[in-house]
């Protein structure tokens, strides 16, 4: 089942903007992003946290599951959701520990032979 876009965006609007949060559907479901760096998915109308230590220390008791089959686990988070300053510093602290993006090597044009 894939997510709603209403509930993404409500998602995206708990979160204040600071954080600079966008979102990307792939594969039927959406990637939330804070400062260029991918901190969650939205699978099924559920949010996934990256699972960070700092994250995992702010939440305290925190449950784990995979965002979608074969995945690696995240931080599921549920009744959070509407607490907007709660989330919001839980993607701050996410992003803050995650790694910056590498830089996407730029296409070279194919030379045809001749």
């Amino acid at each position: 089942m894939a997510s709603d876009l209403e509930f993404v965006e409500f998602v995206v609007e708990q979160i204040a903007d600071e954080c600079e949060t966008t979102f990307r559907k792939m594969f039927g479901e959406y990637a939330l992003y804070s400062k260029g760096k991918v901190v969650a998915l939205i699978c099924d109308n559920q949010l996934f946290i990256k699972p960070t230590v700092a994250g995992k220390e702010f939440i305290g008791d925190y449950v784990e599951a995979p965002a979608y089959p074969g995945a690696k686990p995240s931080l599921l988070i549920e009744d959070q959701i509407e607490e907007s300053e709660w989330l919001t510093q839980l993607i701050r602290i996410t992003e803050r520990e995650l790694p910056t993006p590498k830089p996407k090597k730029k296409k070279t044009a194919k030379k045809s032979i001749k």
